[in-house]
């Protein structure tokens, strides 16, 4: 009996009892082990271990820190609990109940009552109640810091059993941002002076590990015996930080760690076939996506036409298998959303229609807009050569590997590109925000709908004129019908006009390609079955697999160990 199988009746329970069958017994916890004594203590229910690639540590348990220890290793969320436990893996189901029995919004999404689960401890014995949720959340409000996802709160109120929030503007595109809120006790943060800078070092929290012992290398917590969701069948995680994706592929192929994300050039040949009966690689692919944002401002990309044809040269899926392995599928929809993840937010009018590389209808896109030298040497209706420069930072090689072949691409349209590295500083902070590009490839965000994916590429709301840096809408696309359609998505109550407004956005998002989506962001991780079974995959997608992350409790609550 799982967590995830119960979620119909977790709304209304305080706790829920699950059946596992953890063994217990001390065991030596070293990673440094050899694989066969690491594979065995971990067989005996003794040790998993995470790896991730991330250097040496530095003390702080902070669940509000971006680049915390507890968070970049990702044991803040096994010990920190969300209101709500969301599957990124299908952005479109309804969250499940977690130390939220329930949140409910009002009609125009500017209000949410949160009831607490009854019946949860913090892991120091004092009782978990509504006033730890209305602390957590006036946190945010107080400290601009803490409040990552930048919500526009303006009131929290409890009245002992309810959370009530109110926002300063409707919050359906970010209803899920608030149920991924973690929860800290106020019996220990309310007399904390800067909770900016507070490093946590003793953490305590709602979830079902307890932090035992730590290193700039390793951190490892151990399972409590009186959490509200039951036991589990893991009684100990070591959360080892490597110094590189090098070192860290290597602990995962022999074996010396059983959980991590690190990318893998050749993964089938270089992990998988290391031992094809346990080790698997998942990619979840949520409503993220890579895309070439291209300079709607300046030649070439000033001209829809020349967009236009670029999009329909580029073998997707070639670029895909070469620069990232095959792990990002790459995008088949010609609204930009991935799939299966965007699915059912497709328009009926573009249910169905695919990208495919067309060269010889990408040229005459060209030659009925008035180019000349098509697929020879590429001359605008201005009569200047069409040129561009494909920048992204040095070392980024999924992305520079894909710059090249949009380069060759171009070349069969007649357009000379150039591929020019870039300092990561310099791409950050002097080329993207004031739009001194061309072209490159950057990501979006992801969410529970489209509205995060399509702004980040096109709302005018976000628009900069160049020059200036802009939080998003780097390429500088302006469409008023776009901007009010994406307003009217975030702000409406009317399920038809929030309908009616996302067709008019990826109607748009076709006909003038703003940006050109190529592959989907999936949430990838690795995972071995020589201990432990139950993880996340494409034919159980119950959540995405990374360790970092709030998934992580819904995994290691569905894990039970192999009996192969």
């Amino acid at each position: 009996m799982r967590i995830r199988k119960l979620s119909a009746s977790l709304a209304g329970v305080a706790a829920v009892a699950l059946l596992a069958t953890a063994c217990g017994g001390g065991g030596d916890t070293d990673t440094s082990a050899d694989t066969a004594d690491d594979q065995t203590a971990a067989a005996t229910g003794e040790v998993l271990t995470v790896g991730m690639p991330n250097g040496t540590q530095t003390e702080n348990q902070s669940p509000f820190a971006t680049g915390s220890a507890a968070l970049s290793l990702g044991y803040a969320f096994v010990i920190y609990e969300p209101l709500m436990m969301a599957n990124d893996a299908k952005p479109a189901e309804e969250p499940q109940p977690w130390l939220a029995e329930s949140i409910e919004w009002n009609d125009d999404y500017t209000q949410a009552v949160v009831t607490p689960r009854e019946g949860v401890t913090w892991s120091d014995g004092e009782a978990f109640d509504a006033e730890d949720v209305a602390f957590s959340i006036q946190l945010r409000q107080d400290h601009e810091g803490l409040n990552t996802s930048a919500l526009p709160i303006e009131s929290v109120e409890s009245d002992g059993t309810t959370v009530t929030v109110t926002f300063g503007s409707p919050q359906y595109v970010n209803t899920a941002k608030l149920a991924d809120m973690l929860i800290v006790p106020e019996h220990l943060w309310a007399d904390v002076e800067d909770p900016t800078t507070y490093t946590n070092t003793e953490p305590v929290g709602t979830g079902p590990y307890t932090l035992e012992s730590w290193t700039p290398q390793a951190a490892t917590v151990v399972a409590r015996d009186d959490y509200w969701g039951g036991e589990l069948s893991v009684p100990e995680i070591r959360y080892s930080s490597y110094n590189d994706n090098n070192a860290l592929t290597t602990a995962l192929t022999t074996g010396e760690a059983q959980w991590g994300w690190t990318f893998i050039a050749d993964y089938e040949n270089v992990y998988i076939a290391a031992d094809p009966e346990h080790y698997h690689q998942y990619a979840a692919a949520g409503l993220g996506i890579d895309a070439l944002f291209v300079n709607n401002e300046e030649k070439p990309f000033d001209d829809v036409a020349f967009r236009q044809a670029l999009n329909m040269a580029l073998d997707r899926q070639s670029i895909t298998d070469v620069a990232t392995s095959g792990v990002n599928p790459p995008i088949t929809s010609v609204t930009g959303l991935p799939l299966p993840a965007g699915e059912e937010f497709i328009s009926d009018e573009l249910a169905g229609e695919e990208l495919s590389a067309d060269v010889e209808g990408a040229k005459q896109v060209l030659t009925d807009a008035g180019y000349t030298g098509v697929g020879e040497q590429l001359v605008d209706p201005d009569g200047e050569p069409v040129t561009f420069e494909l920048t992204n930072p040095a070392g980024w090689n999924d992305y520079l590997t894909a710059l090249d072949l949009i380069k060759n691409a171009a070349a069969e349209l007649g357009a000379e590109a150039t591929v020019q590295p870039a300092n990561a500083d310099g791409w950050f902070a002097d080329i993207v925000p004031p739009g001194n590009f061309d072209a490159t490839l950057h990501w979006t965000d992801g969410g529970a709908t489209p509205w995060d994916l399509y702004s980040n590429m096109m709302d005018g709301a976000q628009y900069e004129p160049l020059g200036e840096p802009a939080s998003w809408n780097f390429g500088r696309y302006r469409n008023e019908d776009v901007t009010e359609a994406l307003a009217t998505y975030a702000a409406t109550t009317d399920d038809a006009e929030r309908s009616e407004a996302l067709a008019t956005i990826q109607q748009h998002f076709v006909e003038d390609v703003p940006a050109i989506a190529l592959w989907a962001r999936p949430a990838t991780a690795q995972y071995s079955t020589v201990n432990y079974v139950g993880w996340p995959s494409e034919e159980d997608p119950y959540n995405q697999p990374q360790p970092t992350g709030s998934q992580a409790l819904q995994i290691l609550l569905e894990l039970e160990p192999a009996t192969d």
